[in-house]
């Protein structure tokens, strides 16, 4: 019997205040880490965000998400020293997720945009 591949979250902030053309750079060259060694499932931009706390004087981040499995786990270790050491990244997390973990939401933004702007449904009537 073969076991389903390992599915893996990388979850990268960045300053919104870097240049924009590193912050490309450094997407891209996490997507390319990632389909050079495996599949990519899912790459969502979820834009500019607030910390719940600082993180080096900044407030605000740009968060994006990469789902994907890889064949080779050593590319793990290469994205996280490659994350480590580029400027523009805040803060980065790289999770193995469970089986029949749900799937990650949309974008606050587009989901909001699909249902309508009214947060809750009106209650329904006795």
């Amino acid at each position: 019997m073969t076991q389903a591949p390992i599915t893996y979250d990388l979850v990268v902030l960045l300053d919104p205040q870097s240049d924009g053309s590193a912050r490309e750079r450094t997407l891209a060259e996490c997507k390319a880490a990632i389909e050079g060694h495996g599949e990519l499932l899912r790459q969502d931009n979820w834009g500019p965000r607030a910390l719940a706390y600082p993180i080096n004087h900044k407030t605000d981040a740009e968060y994006h998400l990469f789902q994907f499995h890889v064949s080779d786990n050593s590319v793990l270790a290469q994205m996280d020293r490659s994350l480590h050491l580029a400027d523009e990244v805040l803060r980065f997390m790289i999770s193995k997720l469970a089986p029949g973990t749900p799937e990650a939401p949309q974008n606050p933004d587009t989901r909001a945009a699909r249902h309508g702007s009214a947060e809750h449904e009106p209650a329904a009537a006795a």
